[in-house]
């Protein structure tokens, strides 16, 4: 029913400029949220020291400033992370900042983390408290940033003991010189201040895990980098991939020469056949959040078999509607069956070297 509707209503949404129909799809999911729906328990998965319902997510950038929160459950997502969340509050650039390519079931962004600043989502955060539903906080460093480490470390602090989850992001092509967090002596330094104050902020109880995100656009021996220290420093989970900011030949859209990051359909193969590598690099020692033009139950299956244990998407609710992540769940289910696998959680990398190696994904 919702995806019917949906389809009548979306000529009307996507006459609107992106931004604005983004505004009221916030705007109405806060003011109106959906009754959570029940999982499937086969659909539950443990990761992080944390029991998720779904695998499903809903990855940042939607609820930017953790405004929609119990909304954005009521889709039917098993988890939630909101932001990105810079220290202090930021405009972003200036608009237009946000490019529908239809004809390629995609989006370029140029927000440039703009943010309501870590004090207003931590008194969302702490207004919400107690309430059911997984919920991650996306970290971003100010632009005008003199220490953009410190600025994770701040976020850390004040929002660890808000939230159930909290992702490094340094791979945002939009903040000049953020993606140069990931090299590996200063993503060291990075992470070792945010996790010394993460575990300062949860002195006492449980440590919120750090999650680290990636970029797409990494070659081989950056991957290697980036999982060194992940293992070496114990970031709990790494979230692969990012937006791109590679322009793929087959582009057909019109938007398709702006710049910032793509995402959607273009960034499926990129972003699995990179995180079946990061699966094969981690032999299982943390869990993987699969992320980047999922748009059906085929490519959510496909990111768990290529090692995500949990699968963020976004971009393609834009042209699917909210109906999409029960509609991926009811696949998934579907697909369990007839494969006779007890739960998702079964499936997880079991074709991680074949994707790697060049397989055909779906």
């Amino acid at each position: 029913m919702m995806g019917g509707l949906f389809d009548l209503a979306r000529p009307l949404i996507h006459a609107l400029d992106p931004e604005t129909a983004h505004k009221l799809a916030i705007a109405g999911l806060a003011a109106a949220p959906l009754r959570a729906p029940r999982h499937d328990a086969r659909l539950a998965v443990s990761a992080m020291g944390l029991e998720f319902p779904s695998p499903l997510g809903m990855a940042a950038g939607f609820d930017k400033h953790a405004e929609a929160i119990d909304g954005v459950l009521g889709l039917g997502v098993g988890f939630v992370e909101v932001g990105g969340v810079t220290p202090r509050p930021q405009e972003g650039n200036p608009r237009p900042r946000v490019f529908r390519l239809p004809e390629d079931g995609a989006v370029i962004n140029r927000y440039g983390l703009n943010s309501v600043g870590m004090d207003a989502v931590a008194a969302r955060l702490a207004a919400r408290r107690g309430r059911p539903g997984i919920v991650g906080v996306n970290l971003g460093a100010n632009k005008d940033s003199a220490d953009r480490a410190g600025d994770y470390a701040a976020l850390a602090a004040r929002l660890a003991p808000l939230c159930d989850f909290l992702t490094i992001n340094v791979s945002s092509p939009n903040t000049p010189g953020l993606r140069d967090l990931q090299a590996e002596a200063a993503l060291g330094e990075l992470v070792a201040r945010t996790l010394e104050a993460r575990d300062m902020a949860c002195a006492g109880g449980r440590k919120t895990p750090v999650l680290v995100k990636i970029a797409p656009d990494l070659g081989e021996g950056d991957l290697d980098g980036l999982v060194a220290v992940a293992l070496a420093r114990g970031i709990d989970a790494m979230v692969v991939a990012n937006t791109t900011i590679a322009r793929p030949p087959e582009l057909a859209s019109p938007n398709r020469g702006e710049t910032g990051g793509l995402s959607g359909r273009p960034l499926f193969e990129r972003s699995t056949r990179l995180l079946a590598q990061a699966a094969l690099r981690l032999e299982g020692r943390m869990p993987l959040v699969g992320v980047g033009g999922v748009e059906d139950w085929q490519g959510a299956l496909a990111k768990i078999e290529a090692g995500a244990t949990l699968v963020q998407l976004y971009t393609a609710m834009i042209y699917k509607g909210p109906g999409l992540f029960g509609e991926i769940a009811q696949g998934l289910l579907g697909h369990l069956g007839r494969v006779g696998a007890p739960s998702i959680a079964a499936l997880v990398g079991r074709r991680a070297a074949g994707i790697a190696a060049g397989e055909a994904l779906l």
